[in-house]
């Protein structure tokens, strides 16, 4: 089984990468953002980074070729994601186009209010995590309170 791990770098990376104990007898790649660090701290991964889109149009659509050609060489069966900008792509090309299962983990971060990636990616995950209690009341009947990564 192949799993992709994506995110943003920074804490959500952080929250994935606590994942990483019990995925370790899996096939994984982790899609996230170019940074000098990451190179080095993830040298034992697998590891595809593209731009940081910052919530720009454009250049998510520019990284879309990319993502595309990372998901059709390694084709995921499972995509994991806590989120943010970058997820949102790279979940659904891998949703509809190469048919992988979808594992949202809403954000440590987000304790009362979802996240902008959250609300999107509720209505396409196939599992739907949330790390507090009161985000529960915040979504859909699919949610599932899975406690803290951190």
């Amino acid at each position: 089984m192949k799993i992709c791990i994506v995110s943003s770098a920074g804490g959500h990376l952080i929250q994935c990468l606590k994942l990483l104990p019990i995925l370790k007898k899996y096939n994984i790649f982790i899609i996230t953002f170019k940074t000098k660090h990451l190179k080095k701290s993830l040298k034992s991964l697998k590891l595809y980074r593209i731009n940081d889109p910052r919530r720009d149009p454009k250049k998510h659509i520019k990284n879309l070729p990319k993502i595309f050609i990372i998901l059709r060489k390694e084709r995921p069966n499972i995509v994991v994601t806590t989120g943010a900008g970058i997820a949102i792509p790279v979940c659904l090309l891998a949703k509809f186009i190469f048919k992988s299962k979808l594992i949202f983990i809403e954000s440590f971060s987000r304790i009362y209010e979802p996240s902008l990636t959250g609300r999107i990616l509720y209505f396409f995950s196939d599992i739907f995590l949330v790390q507090w209690k009161p985000l529960l009341k915040r979504y859909g009947s699919k949610t599932i309170y899975g406690g803290s990564l951190l």
